[in-house]
């Protein structure tokens, strides 16, 4: 079968994920007991970033084979395509916490207390880019960019299919926009993920931080591509992909896990070794008040995949590699709950310590303090949502997941699976590894 059906079984086991996670979320604004809402604000922030960045790791994993003339992925590459469609749904997740930074319905960031900036020489020498404007209209044009490019290539990849002989001028054009994007996702990507992500402790910075979120992200991308083409093909679809799309997939899960390993390893090391106060305070943090979550990090995403994919008959075990890509995933989403929950408590604390009123006025000041109160020494207490991910997290990891699927799914129902001209289709076809 070569045209996906969005059966009704599964539409609605996604309609209910989703609708586990929409109940979820309110349970968690309802259940803050400060002003801002700040896990309800984190819990959004962080599933929002995590599945927006797999989607333009998909789209940027499509315009790299482009380049370079590969042609295994051939067979499924609409699985990458459909993920990255979801780019227009991270553009408006990512617009509301934007406009929460702007209006002030939050307080994830230190930076943008505006009065507190003015006393601060570190943040007041970086408003320039730590400001308001630059988060909402970075956020905009950054992602509105992405969804162009997806939209681009996708659209292209669909003309394929009725060109018959002219795929190749197709294909042609697909080089030409997969180079441009190429460059353009370097920058732009980092650029919004210290926004996103790294501002969140603003005093911090780090050189390597890009490079490590983004290899995480590729890595639940990948992750996330191998455990749908097994569920595709458990329900008859994707015949031409066999073990070794599979093993391939599985060399990538194993080796960008190697290299987000190195890139924890290098970052934390350096930071060590230099024992600079402001950067080592990141760590500090963790390794303090986190460590359950901090050492577990690695193990769950270096040893369960390092030692189960190292060998290589492994990686063509449908059970094997499932079991390691949903460690994967999971994994993932924990490392980028560690990039932002302990910056945003702290964050609060500020917000505490400086009997922070803002836009909310004096008595929401006051209920950010009696909320946030018991938090402020955390170090040996349980702060529930930051502490460790609870049930109300795993349910809204929950229902962004079905979101996304949601819409990956129904991106997928509307074409052909497997593309019918494309000029490296048989190649991928007869794909074989040694």
């Amino acid at each position: 079968m070569n045209q996906y059906t969005f059966a009704a079984i599964h539409r609605n086991v996604l309609l209910g994920a989703i609708g586990l996670g929409i109940v979820c979320m309110i349970l968690t604004w309802f259940g803050d007991t400060d002003a801002y809402h700040t896990r309800f604000w984190t819990n959004f922030l962080h599933n929002s970033v995590y599945f927006t960045m797999i989607s333009v790791m998909a789209l940027f994993f499509i315009a790299t084979c482009i380049t370079a003339y590969a042609g295994w992925h051939t067979t499924f590459k609409r699985v990458w395509e459909a993920y990255s469609m979801f780019l227009f749904v991270g553009l408006a997740l990512l617009l509301i916490v934007a406009f929460g930074v702007y209006f002030h319905w939050h307080h994830l960031y230190h930076w943008a207390d505006e009065a507190g900036v003015q006393e601060d020489a570190i943040l007041k020498g970086k408003s320039s880019f730590l400001n308001k404007n630059w988060y909402l209209f970075g956020t905009l044009i950054f992602v509105g960019t992405w969804a162009f490019f997806a939209t681009k290539l996708r659209s292209l990849s669909l003309e394929e299919d009725k060109s018959g002989n002219n795929s190749f001028a197709q294909h042609k054009k697909m080089r030409v926009y997969a180079a441009v994007f190429l460059p353009i996702i370097g920058f732009t990507s980092a650029a919004m993920l210290w926004q996103w992500v790294m501002s969140v402790d603003a005093h911090w910075y780090s050189t390597l931080f890009a490079w490590y979120s983004t290899a995480s992200a590729f890595v639940s991308m990948i992750a996330l591509t191998i455990l749908l083409i097994i569920f595709l093909k458990s329900n008859g679809y994707y015949g031409e992909v066999n073990a070794n799309h599979i093993h391939d997939l599985g060399k990538f899960l194993f080796a960008i896990s190697v290299f987000w390993t190195y890139l924890w390893f290098s970052q934390f090391m350096l930071i060590w070794y230099a024992n600079i106060g402001e950067e080592t305070i990141y760590f500090r943090e963790r390794y303090d008040n986190y460590p359950v979550l901090f050492f577990g990090n690695l193990i769950i995403n270096f040893l369960v995949p390092f030692f189960i994919l190292m060998r290589n008959d492994t990686k063509r075990k449908f059970g094997s590699v499932s079991f390691v890509a949903i460690i994967c995933l999971l994994g993932h989403w924990i490392d980028y709950f560690l990039m932002i929950k302990p910056g945003a408590l702290i964050n609060l604390q500020h917000a505490v310590g400086a009997g922070h009123s803002d836009a909310h006025g004096t008595e929401a000041g006051h209920e950010v303090a009696a909320g946030a109160g018991h938090a402020a020494e955390h170090t040996s207490q349980f702060v529930a949502g930051f502490s460790m991910p609870g049930l109300l997290e795993i349910g809204t990891f929950i229902g962004f997941l079905g979101l996304f699927l949601y819409v990956a799914l129904t991106i997928l129902s509307k074409s052909a699976l497997v593309p019918k001209n494309d000029p490296y289709l048989e190649e991928s076809i007869h794909h074989h590894v040694i």
